[in-house]
């Protein structure tokens, strides 16, 4: 036991001793991998760097290009026809085409069912037959009064003129011949009894003389007496007739006349009444004939909206189907669906002639005007450039939504010069570049070499192997790659096209503190550089 208590003590140390030994070798195996990694980053470091200094450097050159602005959007047909449900009583869908079919002028869309609206036309010419039966009795009775009216109004007439003509021949004739009568009277009796006044004096004298009897003298006497009277009566009998006669007969015919004319006045003012009651009663009867000629003619109308038949050719687009892009998608139209009047149900675009609808940002948007020129690249045809033009600009800016409320774009429609060879359809996403100028042989770099501090535009010019300096520029017209330099660097300079690392870096540029702007190498102190011509 004791021996073996000794090996024991005696191996521990040994142990110890190749342990720490077998430490320090793999202590000193890392340090030289680590060592040798670090040599082969720093070799491949420095050969990244200087491939990639190469990659990132740019001749400066004189070139033309196009300014435009990138945008993009989604296709629309320039025409299409909306088909909605244009009856006004419950609409069910009996038969409707499928989605995507192209159809021509004329096919059927949709048919929609019939019954109801066929019992309510029968109604409707029942209720028409009426309302002409009665239209025609009405008109009878107009005929009727109208006819009353002209006879009675007739009989009036002629009593005025008979009243006329008996006053005219009361004072053109029984007047005239009245008083004639009356004075021719008078005259006779003044005569006769003239001749009896000297017939009594003679009488008188033969008496005395007893040529005669005294009886024979009487009745001469006698005979002057009753012609006194006679006369007497006929003067009476004149006085009589100016004073009161002849004023009562002029009253009687004269009233007799106006009566007549009174009597026409109520004879037309009654018939009057009665023909325009008549004449209401028949344009009621016209205005009930009216509507339900109308209203049958409605009925016809709805009946043939039953059958929805396509207004022109284009392709078959479902109402729910664009709908569903903007909102919640309802359920597409089908066999039983109940239609609301007035119900957008089916779109016909015509894609024989498509438009490319794209946003432009309302910074980007004074430059768009229209008939410029644009090209357009769908995403279901990859690779084939379609021309276009600029036809309009939208008047109002639409928001970024909840997304980006504070972004403001335009909408910008694009005419395609073609698309329709192509299977292109409304609603594909596309993107479109819209050429706004050209810039023709000027001075030009990548916009990624142009840097800016404030309003301040500089460049990083290569000085030397891997030395850059900072060079202020004039920037002039930029595109969406290049940019115009007016100043500041010549046709051959190479510039970076990165942002260099500090240790590249062996001259910045200097603030003038006079202006707090940055100034072109040997340019006057008044003649302040790196800002946008205008």
């Amino acid at each position: 036991m004791s021996h073996t208590l000794r090996l024991t003590q005696t191996a521990r140390p040994m142990q110890r001793f190749r342990r720490g030994h077998t430490v320090l070798i793999v202590s000193l195996l890392l340090v030289g991998l680590v060592a040798v990694a670090s040599l082969v980053l720093f070799v491949q470091s420095e050969t990244t760097t200087r491939a990639t200094a190469g990659a990132d450097l740019h001749t400066v050159e004189y070139d033309t290009f196009d300014i435009t602005i990138p945008t993009s959007g989604e296709l629309e047909a320039l025409n299409r026809v909306e088909v909605r449900n244009k009856m006004e009583s419950r609409a069910v869908i009996t038969d409707i085409v499928e989605e995507g079919v192209t159809v021509e002028e004329g096919d059927v869309l949709l048919r929609l069912a019939d019954e109801e609206i066929r019992d309510r036309i029968k109604d409707a010419e029942e209720a028409l037959r009426s309302a002409q039966n009665e239209h025609a009795s009405a008109r009878a009775n107009l005929e009727i009064a109208m006819s009353t009216r002209d006879s009675e109004l007739a009989q009036a007439d002629l009593e005025i003129r008979l009243a006329e003509l008996a006053l005219d021949a009361w004072r053109d004739g029984e007047l005239l011949s009245k008083q004639r009568q009356l004075e021719l009277d008078i005259e006779t009796a003044e005569m006769n009894y003239n001749r009896l006044v000297d017939r009594v004096e003679q009488s008188r004298r033969l008496a005395e003389e007893g040529f005669i009897s005294e009886d024979e003298y009487e009745r001469d006497r006698i005979s002057m007496i009753e012609a006194q009277a006679t006369l007497e009566q006929a003067r009476i009998a004149k006085e009589v007739y100016e004073d009161y006669t002849y004023h009562q007969e002029h009253a009687q015919f004269h009233s007799d006349l106006e009566q007549a004319k009174d009597e026409r006045e109520r004879t037309e003012q009654r018939h009057r009444n009665e023909v325009e009651r008549a004449r209401a009663d028949v344009e009621s009867k016209e205005f009930q004939l009216e509507s339900r000629q109308q209203r049958l003619a409605d009925l016809r109308q709805q009946l043939e909206h039953s059958v929805v038949r396509a207004p022109t050719a284009g392709l078959v687009v479902y109402a729910s189907s664009m709908q569903s892009r903007r909102r919640r998608s309802p359920d597409p139209p089908d066999i039983g669906t109940e239609l609301s009047p007035n119900e957008e149900v089916i779109i016909l675009p015509d894609i024989s002639q498509l438009v490319a609808n794209v946003q432009v940002n309302e910074a980007l948007s004074g430059l768009v005007q229209r008939g410029q020129r644009a090209t357009v690249m769908s995403d279901a045809v990859p690779g084939e450039m379609i021309e276009g033009e600029v036809m309009n600009i939208g008047v109002l800016a639409q928001s970024g939504g909840w997304r980006d409320p504070n972004r403001r774009d335009y909408t910008v429609r694009i005419k395609l010069d073609r698309g329709a060879e192509l299977g292109l359809k409304p609603s594909m996403r596309a993107q479109a570049t819209i050429y706004i100028d050209t810039v023709e042989e000027a001075l030009s770099v990548p916009l990624q070499s142009v840097f800016r501090e404030g309003d301040v535009a500089y460049v990083y010019l290569r000085n030397g192997s891997n030395e850059y300096e900072q060079r202020p520029v004039r920037v002039g017209r930029t595109s969406e790659t290049k940019a115009e330099i007016l100043g500041g660097i010549d046709e051959g300079d190479v510039v970076l096209l990165r942002e260099p690392r500090s240790n590249e870096i062996v001259r910045r540029l200097d603030r003038m503190p006079t202006d707090d702007r940055y100034r072109l190498p040997d340019e006057e102190d008044d003649d302040p550089v790196g800002l946008p011509a205008t």
